[in-house]
């Protein structure tokens, strides 16, 4: 009985994982052609929308919306607190406070700081929104020194806790893993954690960034000679990951405009496991089509 118990759970795992390499190869196959300067218009947007403020929603469970029409941050909430994920820019700050309490609830109540990464549309806003809540600022340790280097009103940014990757964040009864995925940013970190709906439990992944930035040098960089090597690590890393709710440091990585009007519609539209999926081969892909022009213009 034992050995045929043991035989019917290594085929279920065989079965998800067979599923799984389907999925993604039928996504590779269908792939536009899209360089970094398109996925990067595609995430900032116009600069209008980095600061208008997005219908304030909730995604799932206790996951809400907070955030600007091309700029994301998001509230978890708990019982014991909430989890603000990413500030985004100061001036942002004002918007997603609004936010917050159009949703409910207190911005006094947040009880914890993270952020995808030390660039300022992301994170720049923690000192105002920790002067503003009192929340505690936890940082990737890849994170510090690019942190420094952002100093809104030459206010020195807050670190309250370093982390470092793997560690978890716990508040109340929610629990988030941090995931080190360099290679936009030396600090870029991912975070999963799960939630439920309908009696199931689905995974978050909150993806900080795959992007090229349109004028990174990735062939022989001299200042970052790793940072290929950290991209391709970081899609392996996410990919291991059996997300089916992504989210993004940026909406468009998710399609948010798409799937808000659907919400209760049906299903909900931010269980998405193959969108998931495709944000990872579409900016694996345009790494591999500007490694290539690069190489090719430096006569290699």
């Amino acid at each position: 009985m034992f050995q045929r118990t043991c035989l019917v759970t290594v085929l279920r795992v065989a079965a998800v994982l067979a599923t799984a390499v389907a999925t993604a190869a039928a996504v590779a196959q269908d792939l536009p052609q899209l360089l970094p300067e398109d996925l990067f218009r595609r995430n900032i947007g116009t600069p209008e929308q980095l600061d208008r403020q997005f219908p304030p929603h909730q995604i799932i469970d206790n996951v809400y919306y907070v955030g600007t029409e091309s700029l994301a941050s998001f509230l978890i909430t708990t019982e014991a607190g909430h989890i603000l994920v990413n500030s985004d820019f100061e001036r942002n700050v004002a918007t997603i406070k609004a936010s917050v309490e159009q949703l409910g609830f207190s911005f006094d109540d947040i009880a914890l700081i993270l952020g995808s990464h030390e660039h300022a549309d992301h994170m720049e806003g923690n000192v105002l929104a920790k002067e503003l809540s009192g929340a505690q600022v936890i940082v990737m340790a890849e994170q510090v020194a690019g942190l420094q280097q952002l100093r809104p009103g030459g206010k020195e940014q807050p670190v309250d806790r370093i982390i470092k990757d793997g560690d978890q964040v716990s508040l109340g009864a929610e629990t988030l893993t941090a995931h080190l995925t360099p290679g936009h940013s030396d600090g870029c970190t991912s975070w999963e954690f799960d939630v439920q709906e309908q009696g199931q439990t689905h995974k978050v992944v909150i993806i900080c960034s795959v992007g090229i930035n349109p004028n990174y040098q990735l062939w022989k960089n001299p200042e970052r000679p790793d940072i290929v090597a950290q991209y391709r690590a970081s899609h392996s890393r996410l990919r291991a990951i059996p997300a089916d709710v992504p989210l993004g440091s940026h909406p468009a990585m998710y399609r948010m405009a798409e799937k808000y009007p659907l919400i209760g519609q049906g299903n909900n539209p931010f269980i998405d496991p193959e969108g998931y999926l495709y944000e990872i081969a579409i900016n694996e892909q345009a790494l591999n089509l500007r490694l290539e022009q690069q190489r090719l213009a430096a006569g290699e």
